[in-house]
């Protein structure tokens, strides 16, 4: 089995999830899934203090992307000692997590063959699902790869299939960012759909769009869906000043009807992997109150007004 190192969270999901779990030998420092991950050596850093607010954070990362900057730097001296054979990073967003460039510069002096570099760079429900099977191929088990697939695939059908029978279709905004607004995109506004609900502002297929929080007021949808990228519930609650400050937030639909909902973006949103269908479930229970119940509520999300 080869030795494989991942940079990216969905992709230590991804791994583990085709079984390859125990090969891990190094993880990006934001890895934390499945549990067993958090043991591994830790080969990224950010180069930004994730720990204050969201508007400070947005310009550390706007002023590095200005300067030509990567946001997060690799350890390149341990991720040689690992001697992987497997590297897994991402193309998808430079800002989300270590590029494929960040880690061709880090193995750039390796002695020839070197480490297979596997890149991911999923935009869509079916990019997710093609950067599986290209995880798999790189381990050599394409097996396990299309099994993996076929059952997320059967799973969503079944849950679209779900909403389908639904008269109802509410207006939903996806919140990926607090300050500045920046609405979902990617595979989200896709999610939505899929959970019987429509999308006024969601660029499909793109990534994240920042909108004047007018834009937001204007569209008054009937659920606003708060998953600012890398936060979980606890952290998402505490940048809430950043939105209930604004001006039109008390006259909102959405929430004098209680249907603002705060999510763990982190873990269920973000990450192009496995547990995206488990996102849509999550969408599907706060879309359609008492028509769905997974058991999400209290873990991936709860309604604002939460005690």
């Amino acid at each position: 089995m080869s030795r494989i190192v991942s940079l990216l969270p969905s992709a230590s999901e991804i791994v583990a999830a085709l079984g390859h779990g125990g090969a891990l030998v190094g993880r990006s420092h934001e890895c934390d899934f499945p549990s067993e991950v958090a043991g591994l050596p830790a080969l990224t850093r950010a180069k930004l203090d994730a720990e204050r607010d969201s508007a400070a954070i947005d310009r550390q990362v706007r002023a590095l992307v200005e300067q030509a900057l990567s946001v997060y730097a690799v350890d390149a001296e341990r991720l040689r000692a690992l001697a992987p054979e497997v590297i897994v990073t991402q193309a998808q967003c430079e800002v989300c997590a270590v590029s494929l460039g960040d880690v061709e510069k880090a193995v750039a002096d390796w002695s020839p063959p070197g480490p297979r570099l596997v890149s991911l760079q999923a935009e869509t429900l079916e990019g997710i699902f093609a950067d599986i099977a290209a995880v798999a191929a790189a381990l050599d088990d394409e097996a396990a790869g299309e099994a993996l697939v076929h059952g997320l695939r059967q799973r969503v059908a079944e849950l679209a299939m779900q909403a389908e029978g639904l008269n109802e279709r509410p207006s939903v905004v996806c919140l990926e960012w607090l300050d500045p607004i920046m609405v979902a995109g990617t595979w989200v506004p896709e999610l939505v759909r899929l959970a019987g609900a429509q999308d006024p502002l969601g660029p499909d297929g793109g990534h994240a769009l920042t909108l004047d929080w007018d834009a937001v007021v204007a569209a008054d949808p009937d659920v606003l869906v708060l998953m600012p990228c890398g936060f979980d519930i606890a952290r998402c609650r505490a940048e809430l000043p950043a939105l209930t400050s604004r001006p039109g937030w008390s006259e909102l639909r959405a929430l004098r009807d209680g249907r603002v909902a705060v999510t763990d973006g982190n873990q269920y949103f973000n990450r192009p992997g496995p547990r995206i269908v488990e996102g849509l479930e999550i969408l599907m229970e706060l879309l359609h109150p008492g028509r769905f119940d997974f058991g999400h509520r209290g873990s991936g999300w709860e309604p604002l007004d939460a005690d």
